[in-house]
């Protein structure tokens, strides 16, 4: 190549998914390559060639004048010292372009094509400005049901596979997955050891929270390490029949997390990216059987039985397809799950139900059994219907529990787990009545303003569900801060719209809306 050769200099800048690299603007390369900000360019060392968006700085304290910066994520791709010797030049336009640019604009796309955009993208070849366009276009433009196979069998090929072989019982490898969108749902954190317990292989791979306050793997960071590379994975699931992990770090359907990272700060989860999203992941995974929990609410992601069903058949269609064995279940998604919102408050949720505590949430229990009930009927030798018991004999017995320590152990118990926020805030009732709706999205977004994800331990604490009768003045819910700002961005968010609607006791008043709290 023909490329500038600068050293190397690791800049200590989280870019989130992104290869960045830095250029002084005073270095004979800028100028003699015509570079400019946010051109693309390529970066070679050692036999290895990234792609990356260019950033220009004037402080030598950042870059001095002859040396390339380079992000974490940069860094860590090109995985060589500081101060070795690299190249930098233009780089290529991705083969795919033109296939990006027909999507910006609307158009259909066949199997090819979205086999190598998609695996341009898990390459690193587009920057986040281009596929901020494409998570858009694809949302605004949905996707018919043939596109999102492709999209789907794009992601499978982008990555790796774990194959299970015969450590199967049943000829089943089995998943469950939940569509989000509702707080503190973290039945997977039960339903994994309970199906193993009963000798089910299930490797539970997951994504971080999207638009979530958490995700499962976000909640199971609290307890174990959950960025497991790919043969660490494979041998944890075999010696211990299931995982609770972040499926970024093990390459399970890479471009997968790269879109993710766009859509977080867009909060957009279009239909076909989810279905790709979430079955990209199961098969790469090596899952044969999947349980999909679909809930539905008037602030869940899915707001009526037609729109249910829709995505219902639209997983089905997929998920046929590609031969994996799909039970979608249409649950009831109109208030948050469980008490706490926020990892740390939702992994405390999870092993009171696992230690059989009698302050565990009760419709947290009841909705996991449900789920690990249809999971263990994959199983050919449980009739159908005797599921259920089954998976409520795993849970009394502690059985699940110990299942569960042994997943901690084998993935890396975290002996020093974060703690609760104690910066606190109680929004109360204004009278007294009955909670008639918990509204998902103001919950989940009081519970963002306060830290979570970010801060483990940030939150929001339920002190009152849904037919709950409250007093004047009593605690609907906690919020938890570590910092005083979060604090101050989740209680105003609060004061002017609470997110709880009360009946009123007297008569003729009717039901507050919500925002009345």
């Amino acid at each position: 190549m023909n490329g500038q050769t600068l050293r190397i200099r690791r800049v200590g800048i989280d870019t989130y998914r992104e290869n960045v690299v830095y250029l002084h603007r005073d270095c004979p390369v800028v100028r003699a390559a015509g570079f400019q900000a946010l051109s693309k360019v390529t970066v070679h060392a050692n036999g290895t060639v990234i792609n990356a968006v260019l950033n220009v700085v004037d402080d030598e304290r950042i870059v001095p004048t002859c040396d390339l910066g380079l992000s974490e994520d940069a860094f860590a791709r090109m995985n060589v010292p500081e101060g070795h010797e690299a190249e930098v030049a233009h780089a290529e336009p991705p083969v795919s372009i033109t296939s990006l640019h027909r999507k910006i604009g609307g158009e259909r796309l066949a199997r090819d094509e979205w086999i190598a955009l998609i695996g341009d993208v898990a390459q690193a070849r587009y920057s986040k400005i281009e596929l901020a366009a494409f998570v858009v276009a694809t949302h605004q433009n949905e996707l018919d049901r043939d596109e999102v196979l492709y999209l789907t069998e794009a992601m499978i090929a982008a990555g790796r596979r774990l194959d299970w072989g015969s450590q199967v019982r049943g000829g089943a490898v089995v998943d469950k997955h939940c569509i989000g969108g509702i707080p503190g749902n973290r039945t997977s954190m039960l339903v994994v050891p309970i199906v193993t317990a009963h000798g089910m292989l299930c490797p539970k791979t997951s994504s971080r929270a999207i638009t979530s306050p958490a995700g499962t793997a976000d909640t199971m960071e609290v307890l174990a390490q959950v960025d497991l590379p790919f043969d660490r994975l494979a041998a944890i699931v075999r010696e211990t029949s299931g995982c609770i992990a972040w499926g970024g770090g093990a390459e399970l359907s890479p471009a997968d997390d790269i879109l993710i990272s766009v859509e977080r700060p867009l909060a957009l989860d279009s239909p076909g990216q989810m279905v790709a999203s979430i079955l990209s992941k199961k098969i790469a995974a090596g899952s044969t059987h999947l349980v999909l929990d679909i809930p539905m609410g008037p602030s869940a992601k899915v707001r009526s039985m037609a729109q249910a069903q829709r995505l219902k058949k639209l997983f089905e269609y997929v998920a046929t397809r590609l031969d994996l064995q799909l039970d979608a279940v249409i649950t009831d998604g109109r208030q948050p799950i469980g008490r706490g919102i926020g990892p740390v408050l939702e992994a405390r949720d999870v092993m009171r139900v696992l230690n059989n505590h009698p302050d565990a949430p009760h419709d947290l229990r009841q909705k996991a059994l449900l789920l690990a009930g249809r999971m263990i009927e994959f199983d050919p030798d449980v009739r159908g219907g005797d599921g259920w018991r089954i998976a409520r004999d795993i849970l009394e017995s502690g059985r699940a529990l110990a299942q569960m320590n042994a997943i901690i152990d084998a993935q890396g118990r975290v002996t020093d787990p974060p703690a609760l926020g104690t910066l606190t805030h109680e929004a109360l009732a204004p009278q007294a009545g009955t909670v008639q709706a918990i509204d998902n999205l103001r919950l989940a977004r009081i519970a963002r303003l306060a830290g979570a994800p970010l801060v483990p331990g940030a939150g929001v604490d339920l002190l009152a569900k849904v037919g709950d009768a409250v007093a004047a003045g009593q605690p609907l819910y906690r919020i938890h801060a570590r910092f005083p700002a979060d604090l101050g961005f989740a209680t105003a968010w609060a004061a002017r719209d609470a997110g709880y609607a009360l009946s009123a006791t007297a008569p003729g008043v009717g039901e507050l809306p919500f925002g009345a709290a």
